[in-house]
C-alpha cells in the first residue's frame, strides 16, 4: 500500500515537495529531472509542478542545461537546492563545554560559537548557554532567524527516541530532560536530539568515510568510550536509546585503560589530550615506555571491537573521538590484533570528520526530519 493512501491532496502535495527538497539536500551534485522523478517516484510532471513552485520560492535554481558529449536531443533540465535559503543549528553539549555551528542544507558549516560551560551538573544553566550560543553562531554565518528553520542536539548518555535523556553515567540530574523541548523554548524553531556518538555514525556516512557501507560502528574508546550504530544506513537506539552505551556494561573492560595517558586521547580536556599526543609521539621514536602503552591500548581496543564484530557485526568500524589523530599508529596494530583474533573481516578506518563529527550528524538529523512546515512551500495542485 502506498504510504499516501488515504491523504487527501495537500498532505500528499506536501509529503511529495518534502521528498523532493530531501532528495536535493542530500545529493552531492545538481540532478536530472529524470534522476529526481526516478528517486522521489513521482511522475515527470509532478516533478515539473513541484520544482517549478520551489524555484518561485527560491528554494531551488534550475541551472543552464549542459549538452552532454555523445548524446542526441536536447540536453537534460538540472536543478538544484539553494543550500543557504534554509539554515541549520547544531548543538553539541559536553561534561565540560558547549559547542554550536549554524550551517547550511548541504552541512556546510557557516558559524561557529564555543565556550566552557559554567554548570555541567545544572541542565537549566548549560541549555541556557546552548541557547546563547546558537545565536552567537548565527552572527557569525551573518545569517538572520527567520532562516534557521531547525536544529539539533548531540549530548552524551542513553537519549530515547523523543529526545529525552534516560540514563547518563556522570550524573543523574539530567535524566528526564527532554532536550527538543527545552531548546525550543529557548530557540523557537522545531528541535530533534540525539545521543553525540550515535550523530557521529551518522555523519559519517553523510559526509565522512562510511560512505559506502549501510552497517557502520563508530567508536570512541578510551578515556570517553561510547558507540554510535548503524544497521541499514539508519541510527539504532534500541531501548530508551541505551545502544551503545557500554561505559555502562560492567562485563566490557572499557574503563581499565581510561586514565592511562595514550586513553586521554578522547578526553574532553585539551591538556590531557596534549599529554595523549605526547605519549604517541613518543611511540613513534620507538620510546621503550610508550610503546607498552600504546600495546596496553590496542589491546583494551582490540578486545571491545572483537566483541563488537560477533554482536553487531558491521561491516566498518570507524574509530572517531579524538583517536584519529593517532590513527597511523593505532589502526595498524588493531588491524593486526584482529587478525589474529580471527574476527569477522571488518574494515576499520578513522574518521575525517574531527570533533565536528557529532555537529555535522546533528545537521543531517536535523535535515532527515526536512518536512515542508520546516523548509518549503506546498506545491500547486498536480
Amino acid at each position: 500500500m502506498s504510504a499516501t493512501n488515504g491523504m487527501n491532496q495537500s498532505a500528499v502535495r506536501r509529503v511529495n515537495t518534502s521528498v523532493i527538497l530531501r532528495a536535493l539536500a542530500v545529493s552531492a551534485g545538481p540532478m536530472t529531472l529524470t534522476e529526481l522523478a526516478g528517486q522521489a517516484g513521482l511522475s515527470r510532471r509532478t516533478n515539473e509542478l513541484i520544482l517549478d513552485s520551489l524555484i518561485e520560492a527560491g528554494w531551488v535554481t534550475e541551472l543552464d542545461r549542459v549538452p552532454t558529449s555523445g548524446c542526441a536531443g536536447r540536453p537534460a533540465r538540472r536543478y538544484e537546492l539553494r543550500a543557504e535559503h534554509a539554515l541549520l543549528a547544531a548543538v553539541r553539549i559536553s561534561t565540560l563545554d558547549v559547542s554550536a555551528v549554524v550551517a547550511d542544507v548541504r552541512g556546510r558549516i557557516l558559524g561557529r560559537a564555543h565556550r566552557p560551560l559554567r554548570a555541567y551538573q545544572d541542565p537549566q544553566a548549560t541549555l541556557d548557554d546552548a541557547a546563547v550560543l546558537v545565536r552567537q553562531a548565527l552572527d557569525d554565518a551573518g545569517g538572520s532567524p527567520d532562516r534557521l528553520r531547525a536544529g539539533a542536539v548531540a549530548a552524551g548518555g542513553a537519549i530515547d527516541d523523543e529526545g529525552v535523556v534516560r540514563r547518563l553515567v556522570h550524573t543523574t540530574r539530567w535524566e528526564g530532560v527532554r532536550l527538543p523541548d527545552e531548546l525550543a523554548r529557548r530557540v523557537r524553531m522545531p528541535w530533534f536530539a540525539d545521543n553525540d556518538t550515535n550523530l557521529g555514525a551518522l555523519a559519517e556516512r553523510w559526509r565522512g568515510v562510511a560512505g559506502d557501507h549501510d552497517n557502520v560502528v563508530w567508536a570512541v574508546l578510551g578515556n570517553r568510550t561510547g558507540l554510535g550504530i548503524l544497521i541499514r544506513g539508519a541510527v539504532h537506539r534500541g531501548l530508551d536509546g541505551a545502544a551503545g552505551e557500554i561505559i555502562e556494561a560492567r562485563s566490557i573492560p572499557v574503563g581499565s585503560v581510561e586514565n592511562r595517558p595514550v586513553a586521554w586521547l578522547t578526553s574532553p580536556e585539551a591538556d590531557r589530550r596534549r599529554v595523549a599526543l605526547d605519549r604517541f609521539d613518543a611511540a613513534r621514536t620507538g620510546d621503550a615506555e610508550a610503546l607498552a602503552e600504546v600495546d596496553e591500548f590496542v589491546e583494551n581496543i582490540t578486545s571491545i571491537l572483537t566483541t563488537l564484530s560477533w554482536t553487531v557485526a558491521p561491516s566498518l568500524i570507524v574509530l572517531g573521538g579524538g583517536l584519529e589523530d593517532a590513527a597511523d599508529v593505532l589502526l595498524p596494530r588493531v588491524r593486526e590484533a584482529m587478525r589474529l583474533a580471527r574476527t569477522p573481516a571488518v574494515e576499520l578506518r578513522a574518521t575525517i570528520l574531527g570533533r565536528d563529527a557529532a555537529l555535522i550528524g546533528a545537521v543531517k538529523l536535523a535535515l532527515d526530519h526536512m518536512d515542508t512546515e520546516l523548509f518549503g512551500p506546498l506545491a500547486p495542485g498536480a
